[in-house]
């Protein structure tokens, strides 16, 4: 029987990079994995570059002959959201402190239905058809109980984010697979208030006492959450 494949899906400003740590212990437990880069958040993105777009990402390396678990964090909720749909051999859906926008609604939509401010709304700059986050107030939304060594890098790898991929709502329709969400309990970037309303598009909650960012700042504890979700 072939093995699950674990898909990871990062979120705005990210990259696969977000995944260094997670992907590694995934590897040392003998897990397959596999992450990508979103065509929102690369460098040199066209401004019109919208959710489909990232999700037609995901479907294409979900082309795999044994199941596949779709792994998405904050916006990649969004996206594996849109993806699932059209990946055949999906075997589940995990969100970690993700958007699970509804049918027709978009991300930014998504986030109004709890609109408390958070510390990501203040590094949030708007540059044309972008946006970019102030990197002196990205750390403490992003990357708050990871070491300074890890948030400063980290931060130093935030690229751009289109707006388009935060305004275009979702097309797909609901999948009969499982749905496990990871709530972030200290998150400051995705109000915990708000995760509870998207976990209860779920069909099972987990919670991790963690800031937005758990792959980086407790990856063996989201990694036994990952795992134990199949």
């Amino acid at each position: 029987m072939t093995e699950t494949t674990y898909i990871l899906v990062h979120g705005a400003w990210g990259g696969g990079w977000c995944w260094r740590d997670v992907g590694a212990e995934l590897t040392r437990r003998d897990a397959n994995w596999t992450a990508l880069d979103l065509p929102s958040s690369t460098h040199g993105a066209h401004p019109n570059t919208f959710l489909a777009d990232d999700a037609r990402e995901v479907i294409e390396i979900a082309k795999l002959d044994g199941p596949v678990v779709l792994v998405g964090h904050s916006y990649g909720g969004a996206v594996i959201t849109e993806a699932a749909d059209q990946v055949p051999n999906l075997e589940r859906l995990i969100y970690v402190a993700a958007f699970v926008p509804a049918l027709g609604q978009s991300v930014s939509e998504a986030n109004q239905e709890a609109p408390n401010r958070t510390l990501l709304d203040e590094a949030i700059e708007i540059d044309g058809e972008f946006l970019r986050l102030n990197p002196d107030l990205a750390a403490a939304a992003l990357y708050q109980d990871c070491t300074d060594e890890v948030s400063t890098w980290a931060v130093s790898q935030l690229t751009t984010q289109t707006i388009a991929s935060f305004r275009s709502p979702r097309s797909s329709f609901d999948v009969d697979v499982p749905s496990y969400y990871v709530l972030c309990s200290n998150d400051q970037a995705v109000d915990p208030g708000l995760q509870e309303l998207m976990a209860q598009r779920c069909t099972e909650l987990a919670r991790i006492d963690s800031g937005h960012s758990p792959f980086l700042s407790q990856p063996i504890a989201l990694c036994d959450l990952l795992l134990a979700s199949v």
